[in-house]
């Protein structure tokens, strides 16, 4: 006989592993167990923190709804860093309402993160919650850039993207397409993001473990030792610690960081920040997460919606991508999708065993 403590530790062990819609499917991004929870109908709503791609990711392949606040927007107070520069905290939950009632809880000043002092002025009077219009795509200016919607010869994928642009023209978008991003390639296979990112965790995880009341870990050189000491309970042979070790061997921001990031500010500023100015849109659209590194380095903020199921039962999103402090345009998007299309259905817990 199983008690209810049996099954929901069971369903718990599943869920940091196994994609409640196909078993052999990924589950994505380090915020998983979120938007695994979410799907699985174990929460309403939960929270998940993105340095880049960690909410939208997880919730396109769970078929939930995921959104990535702009930097600053929601306190990161209390959560591991990795870089407050690109780190931030949304919700991730069934439905855009659900989620955009959420950011209205979560978003605001801490006085335990600066960032949101500055980012409290994108906050809408009234909130977040009013922008849920089911004619929210109307008049809405949406930007393609193809070069995001390479499948891979997969004409399936490619014929459902083609129905939603067409969903979208239905309902009152205006799309303009065969868009192009500057230096798009270096964007998504430059070494700039990751260059910065190892250096930065370093130094903040580094901060948040020597502020902690009691730990037993003080440095990222601490964690890589207590890893090796118990390196079967925490899979070191299976999963490695190359990024443990690539960021331990960094030493602060010197001349190559700082290189890195004066790149990656000009490539955004350049690039995304430049295309959705001069064509004056009110978002990109992108299948998936695929969106999520243009929005990462530009501290912007994006939504991803479900978007269809592949012939093995496996889902995949659409996501939506826009400038500082546009979400109420965002989600206005999302809502106007998401209850055009009404594509989410629940998985199935069938296999699920304990």
């Amino acid at each position: 006989m199983y008690t209810l403590f049996d099954l929901f530790k069971g369903l718990s062990s599943l869920c940091r592993y196994l994609n409640p819609y196909n078993f052999n499917a990924t589950t994505s991004g380090s915020s998983s167990g979120s938007a695994i929870s979410a799907a699985a109908n174990l929460a309403t709503v939960t929270l998940g923190s993105e340095t880049d791609g960690s909410i939208l990711s997880p919730s396109s392949w769970n078929s939930v709804v995921g959104i990535k606040p702009t930097i600053g927007l929601t306190s990161r107070a209390g959560v591991v860093p990795i870089s407050p520069r690109q780190d931030t905290v949304g919700p991730i939950a069934r439905t855009v309402s659900d989620a955009a009632h959420v950011l209205d809880v979560i978003a605001g000043i801490d006085s335990n993160d600066l960032a949101t002092i500055e980012a409290s002025r994108y906050i809408p009077k009234g909130g977040y919650a009013q922008f849920l219009r089911p004619d929210g795509l109307r008049g809405k200016r949406i930007g393609i850039v193809r070069a995001l919607f390479n499948f891979g010869g997969d004409a399936s994928l490619t014929r459902t993207f083609e129905q939603h642009f067409n969903t979208l023209r239905k309902r009152g978008a205006v799309l303009v397409d065969n868009l192009e991003i500057a230096h798009f390639d270096e964007i998504y296979n430059g070494s700039s993001e990751s260059i910065a990112l190892a250096a930065e965790f370093k130094i903040y995880l580094n901060t948040y473990l020597k502020n902690l009341v009691v730990s037993p870990v003080r440095s990222l050189a601490d964690v890589i030792a207590f890893n090796n000491k118990n390196s079967k309970l925490e899979k070191v042979k299976e999963y490695g610690q190359g990024l443990l070790l690539k960021s331990e061997a960094t030493n602060g921001i010197g001349n190559a960081e700082k290189a890195a990031l004066v790149n990656l500010a000009k490539l955004s500023k350049n690039g995304f920040e430049k295309l959705m100015t001069k064509k004056r849109l009110d978002a990109v659209v992108a299948p998936s997460a695929r969106v999520s590194t243009l929005l990462a380095i530009a501290g912007s903020p994006g939504v991803v919606v479900p978007a269809g199921y592949t012939k093995d039962g496996e889902p995949f999103g659409i996501s939506f991508g826009g400038l500082r402090g546009s979400e109420p345009k965002l989600i206005e998007i999302a809502y106007g999708f998401e209850q055009a299309t009404k594509i989410r259905k629940p998985p199935s817990l069938k296999n699920f065993k304990i």
